[in-house]
């Protein structure tokens, strides 16, 4: 589910579940303890990227759509569990987006330092709503810290996917580069980061990164609680099986 590749003192961390690299616990499982042991096994960069010419297709809305309450608290706690190994990372991790990335998707890439998305018509955005599920105060700020809060107060709550130079534009991503490049561009920003003095430049990069740990620091039990209530509504239920079946006849 998780392929390694070793580039000297960066580390590549691919989603490889295929057809779209949705994450369920055990992909979001593997994912959080890779991040983790990334920088014990001496890696100093990290890039996360997508097998199979695919970035992520967010949450596995089939597996949500088979919990009962209990089963999504335990979903949710595992995928707030794979953010916090991200926004904890010692070590820089660059997201390279290799294809679309909505939902679950973006929010892995928001919580990466840097942001290298493919150019053309590749899409990204945090669309929960469009599919009835309610974002949170957590994703909410995330990505009002990427893209201000005036253009997250537009885009969060019409659940809007933006293309990739619109993203460039407000602010979602960094850097656009081609298809083919992505990865190599992402590694690329990374070794730029690892030749500064590296003390300065990790005392900084925590300073920077400290709201973003304090975020998914502040996601409790009782927010959790309240969403898998929520995700459990009819209207969540009917959006959801609609968008499963919609998915089916393609």
């Amino acid at each position: 589910m998780i392929e390694i590749e070793d580039h000297g003192a960066v580390r590549v961390l691919k989603l490889a579940r295929p057809p779209v690299n949705a994450l369920n616990r055990e992909l979001m499982t593997r994912l959080g303890a890779a991040v983790a042991a990334a920088a014990k096994d001496g890696a100093r960069g990290l890039v996360l990227t997508g097998a199979g010419g695919r970035f992520c297709a967010g949450l596995d809305v089939q597996e949500l759509l088979a919990l009962d309450e209990a089963g999504l608290r335990d979903f949710l706690s595992t995928f707030f569990a794979c953010l916090s190994s991200l926004a904890n990372s010692p070590i820089p991790i660059a997201a390279a987006i290799n294809g679309h990335s909505p939902a679950g998707g973006a929010v892995l890439a928001l919580f990466c330092d840097r942001r290298v998305m493919a150019a053309g018509d590749y899409r990204i955005g945090l669309n929960e709503v469009q599919v009835g599920l309610y974002p949170g105060a957590m994703i909410h700020a995330v990505l009002a810290r990427a893209v201000g809060g005036r253009i997250a107060a537009e885009m969060l709550p019409a659940g809007a996917l933006i293309d990739s130079s619109a993203a460039l534009r407000v602010g979602m991503v960094d850097e656009l580069a081609p298809l083919a490049a992505v990865e190599a561009v992402a590694r690329g920003w990374l070794e730029t980061m690892l030749a500064l003095p590296p003390k300065a430049y990790a005392l900084t990069r925590a300073l920077v990164r400290a709201d973003l740990i304090a975020l998914v620091g502040s996601v409790g039990a009782r927010e959790i609680d309240a969403a898998a209530k929520e995700w459990r509504s009819p209207e969540t239920v009917a959006t959801l099986s609609a968008l499963i079946a919609k998915l089916a006849r393609r």
